[in-house]
């Protein structure tokens, strides 16, 4: 028996059925691929990590 993976798109929710049939998995349409995009390039959405280091941290490209 085959089971079926949903996964919710990323922008609107909408179930997308996990397959190679499915263009644009994760999302549900060409145009929720396109806000997505837009999000990041925008940097609106990051990947959390560690703060940037500056001078104050006691680090600087002078030394090197």
């Amino acid at each position: 028996m085959n089971k079926v993976t949903t996964v919710p798109c990323p922008q609107c929710k909408t179930p997308v059925v996990w397959s190679e049939k499915s263009t644009y998995r994760p999302f549900c349409s060409k145009q929720c691929q396109l806000i997505d995009f837009g999000e990041w390039a925008e940097e609106e959405n990051s990947i959390p990590g560690a703060p940037d280091m500056s001078d104050s941290d006691g680090w600087s490209e002078d030394e090197y």
